[in-house]
């Protein structure tokens, strides 16, 4: 048994993801538990990851409504980079955004529920493509900010999908693509847009990953379900099954799957 407030699952990447709960103070390895019974129980508080005051709603992945509404990594442009307004000096911590947004981000595809965009800090690969639950992914593009990243991302997704469809990554694997061969088409489907965000940075900030390997990746999952069904500890605090998988944030139950990202600073108990 473990108890206490939780974030989202910590992952390494290997033949096949090795997944832990940060529960309390402890780390709890999750694999050794595919084909057992487990059961998470909400203790009935939440307490805001960021200023600690007990909440009675989480906010943005376990923060409270007034740490939501002044922290930069709470902020529109963090889910819509594209938006970035540091430069107009209204970046509502701008010591935050110098460190988080003005280092190098990746531009990726990635394949989830089917084939997608998408940027991260170059810090949080594979940490990015494990939590989408894709099964396959490569670089394409390397940048000196955030905002860049965003430009880029919304040259080519006039040409393909950015979103996961979390009903269908956790049905199944996604049918395996040539990553390779959709970057170059990408890449020929774009040319005038990504020219014209070239011409506007300066040289160097935009590099095209020419060499970069498609990262192929497996989940730990036993048994995919055939239909969803979606827990939530705000209207069952008592949730228990066997374990069949575990994919991107979520663990797939035999009696429903849950996303651990959304319970972050809920505090529970872990029991096997």
């Amino acid at each position: 048994m473990a108890e206490g407030h939780i974030k989202k699952m910590q992952a390494i990447l290997g033949e096949s993801v090795e997944y832990s709960l940060p529960i309390g103070d402890e780390l709890v390895p999750l694999n050794p538990y595919l084909g057992k019974p487990i059961k998470l129980t909400h203790l009935g508080d939440i307490h805001c990851s960021n200023c600690g005051k007990k909440t009675k709603k989480s906010y943005s992945q376990g923060f409270c409504y007034p740490c939501m509404m002044k922290l930069p990594q709470c902020d529109l442009c963090i889910m819509k980079p594209e938006t970035c307004h540091y430069h107009l000096g209204t970046c509502r911590d701008p010591k935050w955004g110098e460190d988080f947004c003005f280092q190098d981000h990746i531009v990726y595809l990635a394949n989830s529920s089917g084939l997608k965009v998408g940027i991260t800090r170059h810090t949080q690969i594979p940490t990015r493509w494990i939590d989408q639950g894709a099964t396959q992914a490569l670089p394409i593009f390397k940048v000196k900010t955030r905002l860049q990243s965003g430009q880029v991302e919304m040259a080519l997704k006039q040409y393909v999908g950015d979103k996961t469809d979390w009903r269908k990554m956790l049905k199944g694997q996604a049918e395996a693509k040539d990553l390779l061969q959709e970057r170059d088409r990408l890449l020929a489907e774009a040319e005038s847009e990504l020219n014209a965000i070239q011409a506007k940075n300066k040289v160097g900030d935009i590099e095209l990953l020419t060499n970069a390997k498609q990262v192929d990746i497996n989940f730990p999952v036993l048994e995919y379900p055939e239909k969803i069904k979606s827990f939530n500890f705000d209207k069952t605090p008592e949730i228990e099954g066997v374990l069949l998988g575990i994919k991107g944030q979520y663990l797939i139950l035999d009696s429903g799957v849950l996303n651990i990202r959304k319970f972050t600073s809920y505090n529970l108990r872990f029991d096997a």
